[in-house]
């Protein structure tokens, strides 16, 4: 039978009654005198809160209202209900219950298990909390939505007199969920009482009923079978005899292989290295033993040899080598074992292996069996790369002071060069004879020769100035052209710029019969176009007026249409097209000169760019660094390096290609000059193919600068270079 709810709700208050009671008689057992001396009126004052105390109890866990409860005229009743024994009076009207308990149970009372019997509670909320609905008129809503509104609440003296005034107001509990008084019956009592007891709730159920035993015993001597063993138990089976013959027939015929048994090898190893011994591999991980210490030879015996003991120059020559090259033991002699004292870095050591073991794991690495001769690149053989410059054929002497630049005729047959020494000096190649000297008084920072060969014009950098110079090579003709380029009717006025300062002047110069021209800052550079009639100079600042592109014909001066974008260093014109480039400190920006736009910006990587030179085909760029390094742009293939080599330990001075074969030069402050074969090929699909050849030494350092210019003949595979130390050397294959 199934518990109704208002049954479940009787039965807490029920067991709280009793767990009340029982504490209330531990508390009187500890102290019988105080007892005693009890009053009878104070027991029957304190009898109402024996009941009302477990309903208060309840009340604060948020099951039962705090409604103080009174006795009514049923006394035996409520001392039952309330589980006040101790007198035989109590005894006697349990026992008087349980007989009629008894007997209505043997009258057949017959109790159902539907749960019909069972009433749904109103409230259809769940299991939200009731603190929601503090504050609301409501408590909940009932299975047709509507809202179940709370009834109105007796203050405690009401409900005290209205306790005292019902009889039977001991019956009923109040239900916070549904928000009403739910009385129970007697039968709900009644199992109340049986449960407050000990006993099953339902009196017609006996929990001490005899066993009954299902089993039947007759002619059961044992527990299966008396019958005798058949005859079939002790004659072997043929059918098993039939399948060891099959078995026996497998085996001989190799049908079914055992594992033959493992043999021990005879011999092993004594001090071998147990990395393949399988019985400390574990499943899926390889084992991989630690490396072993050396063995522990003569010069580590307590008394060894003469041969082994160094002498005195030898320890101390050890004290000159690098750490790693110094030998960790040095050998000693005692006359005794007892004599030789505790080695001194034991603890080091054996805490080093420590961290070994601990913070360098040991992996296992494939190892590739690989040639190192095949690692590197597949090069021509530089026999097959000639001719190239090697040895130094001849000197150029004259000078007194450090030659910053040299530049050579289109002819090959002059050149010119210009020092510090405040001279431009003109030298015939092929025998080294000085053919002519200009004395400026001021170091010349750069020289460079006019690329068209009827016009031997010279122009050359000094400080603020640039200095256009008629060479007097070439016949009459050439000559009189050369005059007349190099005059100046009227000295042209200085044009403005934008903001009202002066560009560049262009003055008569009547002691070296040339043209002077003068800009505001010292010029460090003059690059001249492959026709012969327009040339730039490089004023190293931020502003527009860096860089300027001069007119010899007309006489005219013209800012570049670009803006800076940092300090720049020098400046090229393309060999064959109209493009102009300008390398700055940390890159190279390509201009267009007829559509007046960037083409493309190179990005070189390095600390400072130094000097810059454009391949006779166009599409290649090297770019020297002021940290030794050396770029090669391919400009088709991206604008990062293709080849980035690392070839001199110092600056970079200068780099330089050759005009028909296909080799580079750079030269550096480290007093040498490297040879380089470049061969650019027509198909796209194919990379420069870069080479080094040779090392060219010579040159003596002064004030800290080596090689400051480098040039190759324009027919010949010759190399010029000019030195701090004063000497033009020219080096020929």
């Amino acid at each position: 039978m199934k518990v109704p709810r208002k049954s479940q709700v009787a039965v807490e208050i029920a067991t709280a009654a009793v767990m009340e009671e029982k504490k209330k008689k531990t508390e009187s057992s500890k102290s019988p005198l105080a007892t005693e001396t009890v009053s009878k009126e104070e027991k029957e004052a304190q009898e109402p809160e024996k009941i009302s105390n477990p309903i208060e109890e309840l009340s604060e866990n948020g099951n039962l209202e705090k409604e103080p409860r009174v006795k009514g005229n049923e006394a035996s009743e409520d001392e039952d209900f309330a589980g006040t024994s101790g007198n035989d009076d109590e005894h006697r009207v349990y026992s008087q219950e349980d007989q009629d308990e008894g007997a209505e149970a043997h009258l057949g009372v017959e109790e159902s298990d539907s749960s019909e019997d069972e009433v749904a509670p109103r409230n259809t909320i769940g299991d939200v909390p009731l603190k929601w609905y503090e504050d609301e008129e409501h408590i909940g809503y009932d299975i047709t939505g509507k809202k179940i509104k709370k009834q109105a609440r007796k203050d405690k003296l009401d409900s005290f007199l209205a306790g005292a005034d019902d009889s039977k107001n001991w019956r009923k509990v109040y239900d916070e969920y549904n928000d009403e008084e739910v009385e129970l019956t007697k039968e709900e009592t009644r199992l109340i009482r049986r449960l407050l007891k000990g006993k099953t709730p339902h009196a017609e159920i006996d929990p001490y009923a005899p066993y009954v035993d299902w089993f039947v015993w007759e002619d059961a001597r044992h527990p299966l079978s008396n019958a005798p063993e058949p005859k079939r138990r002790f004659i072997p089976s043929k059918w098993e005899s039939k399948k060891v013959v099959q078995y026996v027939r497998a085996i001989r015929k190799g049908l079914i292989k055992f594992d033959k048994p493992k043999e021990e090898p005879r011999f092993y190893l004594l001090w071998g290295d147990d990395s393949s011994s399988k019985e400390k591999s574990g499943q899926g991980l390889s084992y991989i033993p630690a490396p072993k210490p050396k063995f522990a030879g003569h010069e580590e015996s307590y008394n060894p040899s003469i041969e082994y003991i160094p002498t005195q120059e030898e320890i101390n020559s050890y004290q000159l080598m690098y750490e790693e090259d110094r030998p960790k033991f040095i050998p000693k002699r005692f006359e005794s074992l007892r004599s030789v004292p505790a080695y001194e870095n034991a603890l080091k050591e054996s805490f080093d292996r420590c961290l070994d073991l601990y913070l360098c794991p040991r992996a296992r690495k494939k190892r590739i069996n690989i040639d190192p001769e095949s690692l590197k690149p597949k090069l021509p053989s530089r026999k097959d790369l000639r001719p190239y410059p090697v040895t130094c054929y001849l000197e150029y002497i004259g000078h007194k002071d450090t030659v910053l630049s040299i530049s050579i005729d289109v002819s090959g047959q002059w050149m010119a060069s210009g020092s510090t020494d405040g001279t431009v000096r003109i030298w015939e190649v092929e025998t080294g004879r000085c053919l002519r000297i200009w004395d400026v008084g001021i170091a010349v920072q750069h020289v460079a020769w006019n690329p068209l060969p009827e016009l031997h014009i010279l122009a050359v950098a000094v400080e603020h100035d640039v200095l256009l110079f008629n060479t007097g090579l070439g016949n009459e003709e050439e000559q009189e052209k050369i005059k007349e380029l190099l005059h100046v009717e009227t000295p042209t006025a200085p044009e403005s710029s934008g903001n009202g300062t002066s560009i560049v002047s262009w003055i008569q110069h009547d002691k070296h019969e040339g043209i002077m021209l003068k800009h505001l800052k010292t010029v460090s550079s003059v690059e001249w176009h492959r026709k012969g009639d327009y040339f730039s100079t490089v004023v190293p600042g931020d502003d527009s007026r860096a860089i300027l592109i001069h007119q010899l014909s007309k006489k005219l001066t013209q800012k570049i249409p670009f803006k800076l974008h940092g300090l720049p260093v020098s400046s090229a014109f393309h060999p064959s097209r109209s493009i102009f480039f300008i390398s700055t400190k940390k890159n190279v920006r390509v201009y267009d000169l007829l559509k007046q736009k960037l083409i493309k910006k190179l990005e070189t990587g390095v600390r400072e760019v130094s000097s810059i030179a454009i391949h006779p085909a166009g599409d290649n760029v090297i770019v020297g660094s002021k940290e030794g390094k050396l770029c090669w742009f391919d400009m088709d293939l991206s604008s990062q390096p293709y080849r980035v080599l690392k070839c001199h330990p110092k600056d970079i001075t200068n780099v330089a290609f050759h005009r028909s074969y296909p080799l580079f030069a750079t030269c550096s402050d480290d007093c040498t000059a490297y040879v380089f074969h470049g061969m650019v090929y027509s198909d796209l699909n194919q990379n420069p193919l870069i080479v080094p050849l040779e090392i060219l030494r010579g040159h003596r350092s002064a004030n800290g600068r080596g090689v400051m210019d480098c040039k190759f003949h324009p027919k010949q595979p010759w190399l010029f270079t000019a030195g701090a130390d004063s000497v033009i050397k020219l080096y020929c294959h």
